[in-house]
């Protein structure tokens, strides 16, 4: 067995406050849009299945039990209490959390809590721009209030994410000029109703720039799309300037994002989605990541939101493996246990506790 050290779920977001039913709780172990295959649900996943192998046992019943059955024992105990016993068996000891999705979700002190951990906060970019927009009078107000405010959060939070990397970084990587930014904003704000999310490529651009200067690590979303395309050219424009990019939601493009990883020193790759979308075929693509990245540029993350089950999925399934690739590369020889043991306490934390500065 791979030994690691408490992990560092270095991207992720809250849990549900509130009990939910069968259909609601599958839509969350969906990734993509609309409804599953007729006769179908998105249980017949692998995420669906990985559920079911490890979060029955953790509230008392037995793996691979029926759905329907797990759900009931989980209403049976409560959300609180059921969350508690999921994410206490996680293994992980910080929870890094994107505070920027709408929703009933525990912010970092209740999921620190109720995990028995640490949790500090990651800011969302966009949603910051949108709070800052719904406050301000003027295209003038708007542009100082944001400078002000990114600065502001940069004093509380770990890190700064942003879905920038899928939405006009591939058109021009760097930073726009004052007055594009003044024309972006006057258009976005004059046809803005409050509540409307950011989506405007130049603000975007402009929103990543501003967190550059902070010096804070920077988590990029490249969506589903091949970050070597949408952000291969702001990684180069950003090297050297002491702000470490980290990419998020890579998978299936994972290569691509390990690619990237080896060859910016600034860069690293987040394993996080891709494993808990891969299920029983995680060890194959951890194991393609290792092939392209430095172990010193790989990240752990569960990615998981909603649900304290895909919490426990994705801390599973990264030690598991850890377990399958690196205990068969000891095992044929190739690697030293000392050294497999040294790599996996990199991915599971070093590298984050590093990159984010925790203690």
């Amino acid at each position: 067995m791979i030994e690691t050290p408490p992990l560092v779920d270095q991207y992720c977001h809250g849990v549900l406050r509130t009990e939910l039913g069968l259909g609601t709780f599958e839509a969350h172990l969906g990734r993509g849009e609309g409804p599953p295959a007729p006769g179908t649900t998105f249980f017949d996943t692998q995420t669906g299945f990985a559920v079911r192998r490890w979060c029955p046992p953790l509230l008392g019943l037995e793996p691979h039990c029926p759905p329907a059955r797990y759900l009931a024992r989980r209403r049976e105990l409560g959300v609180i209490e059921a969350g508690r016993r999921l994410l206490r068996a996680t293994g992980i000891g910080t929870y890094l959390v994107d505070t920027g999705l709408p929703g009933d979700l525990t912010g970092p002190p209740e999921l620190a809590a109720a995990g028995a951990a640490e949790a500090h906060e990651i800011v969302r970019l966009e949603l910051l721009a949108e709070q800052v927009a719904d406050t301000s009078g003027t295209v003038e107000t708007f542009l100082a209030n944001l400078a002000e405010s990114v600065h502001g959060a940069a004093a509380g939070a770990v890190a700064f994410a942003s879905v920038g990397g899928a939405h006009g970084l591939a058109l021009a990587p760097q930073p726009p000029d004052a007055g594009e930014v003044r024309g972006a904003a006057d258009r976005w704000l004059a046809g803005r109703r409050v509540g409307d999310r950011l989506t405007h490529p130049v603000l975007h651009r402009h929103l990543v720039w501003i967190a550059v200067a902070s010096g804070l690590p920077l988590q990029l979303h490249a969506g589903t799309g091949d970050p070597q395309r949408y952000v291969g050219e702001f990684a180069r424009a950003t090297a050297g300037l002491g702000t470490d990019l980290v990419l998020l939601h890579g998978y299936p493009y994972h290569r691509q994002a390990a690619h990237l990883a080896g060859v910016f020193p600034h860069v690293y790759a987040d394993l996080g989605p891709a494993l808990v979308r891969t299920g029983a075929r995680a060890a194959s693509l951890l194991a393609e990541m290792l092939e392209l990245a430095p172990f010193g540029k790989l990240l752990f993350s569960s990615g998981a939101q909603g649900l304290p089950e895909l919490h426990v999925v994705g801390a599973q399934l990264f030690r598991q493996a850890l377990g399958r690739v690196l205990g068969g590369w000891v095992a044929e020889g190739a690697w030293s246990r000392g050294d497999a043991d040294r790599v996996a306490g990199l991915i599971g934390s070093g590298n984050a506790r590093r990159v984010y500065g925790l203690s």
